[in-house]
């Protein structure tokens, strides 16, 4: 099952006696994988399993769901204004859908910060221990971290898309939910982004507040920037205004990146998705240039960074190829998340506690 029906299905998009038996089949599935993280996330809550303090603070942005909540933009938002404020953070990451030890957002965040270290492996753990002992971090920055334990993190943002209802989201393989909903009792902050693109925004931050009424929730957009083209040339965005706009994209919400080409005054007059993480091929390249040519002449082709990055090809079909640049803001509640991270600036950033030690720790 390709990933956008399985999305059809699950959302009820597919009809039929075939989508019912899925749906019914995927949701017996389901019960097994709950139980099995709730099982995993007792044994943390309880201390029965090992976590590991790292030499200096850990920020964790994560989500609750698979895909499509816009951590890169975050994960460079975070970076950037430590950088700024004269921190030196290293991002570590687990690296899905990495070749040659980098995958799409690595391959962005480096693009985008050239100045902040970035790891990737499956022990994070080691990882942690690499920046500090050789790379002399100041603070670690865990991207998708919130479901990753074992390293144990002073500050835990929750990304949550606003454009797909939480309430009532059901667990994998029958929703995307990663975890109950009851993990958000874990975060520090939720963030919803993508405020711009839907109006039910102000429902879902009242119904976290409610159910969450100790955490503070922030708002967030992304902000389209610039297009990218090749050897780093920038071009404006009214550039889209003035010719017909074609979109494609391999990212965990696709719809999310039409919506910003239609809210810019582009809507693609003709548009494609990939898996999330794609591993463009020369099969693939080939496939997008036999689309491409059927467009309009004077046609641009807009892709994301992450899509970009690993094709970095100037045009398709004889249409120019752009990369939609996407910026993090946060739009409510950006006091409140730039004091949070003002204690890793200063004294915050010294940990009492030196090296990375094992130890087993009872999470509140």
């Amino acid at each position: 099952m390709g990933s956008e029906s399985f999305h059809q299905i699950i959302r009820g998009q597919r009809r039929g006696p075939v989508a019912a038996t899925a749906r019914a089949g995927l949701r017996l599935l389901s019960w097994p994988y709950g139980l099995a993280v709730r099982l995993r996330n007792r044994l943390f809550d309880r201390g029965w399993k090992h976590t590991f303090r790292a030499a200096v603070p850990v920020i964790s942005v994560g989500n609750l769901t698979l895909g499509g909540t816009g951590k890169t933009p975050c994960v460079e938002y975070v970076a950037g204004l430590l950088r700024e404020r004269g921190v030196r953070p290293v991002i570590l990451s687990r690296g899905y859908g990495a070749e040659h030890n980098r995958n799409d957002e690595a391959m962005v965040l480096e693009e985008n910060l050239p100045d902040v270290p970035h790891l990737q492996g499956a022990d994070r753990v080691q990882l942690a221990m690499t920046a500090v002992e050789e790379l002399d971090a100041d603070v670690l920055i865990l991207d998708d971290g919130f479901q990753h334990r074992r390293l144990t993190r002073d500050l835990d943002i929750v990304l949550i898309d606003a454009t797909a209802l939480l309430a009532g989201e059901a667990m994998f393989p029958r929703g995307v939910l990663r975890e109950p909903i009851a993990g958000l009792s874990r975060a520090d902050v939720l963030v919803l982004t993508r405020c711009d693109q839907t109006s039910t925004a102000d429902e879902q931050a009242a119904w976290l507040k409610q159910r969450f009424p100790t955490k503070p929730v922030a708002k967030a957009v992304h902000r389209p920037m610039e297009l990218v083209g090749p050897d780093g040339v920038t071009e404006s965005l009214e550039v889209l205004k003035a010719t017909p706009v074609a979109g494609f994209c391999g990212i965990g919400n696709p719809e999310a990146f039409r919506g910003l080409l239609t809210q810019l005054g582009a809507p693609p007059v003709a548009f494609r998705t990939f898996a999330d993480h794609h591993a463009y091929t020369r099969e693939d390249v080939a496939d997008l240039t036999r689309w491409a040519t059927d467009l309009p002449p004077n046609a641009v082709i807009v892709t994301t960074q992450k899509d970009w990055v690993k094709l970095r090809v100037a045009d398709l079909g004889g249409r120019k190829l752009w990369a939609l640049r996407i910026g993090f803001q946060l739009i409510e509640g950006e006091e409140a998340f730039a004091e949070m991270l003002n204690r890793f600036t200063t004294e915050g950033t010294e940990n009492t506690e030196e090296g990375t030690e094992e130890r087993s720790e009872t999470q509140p």
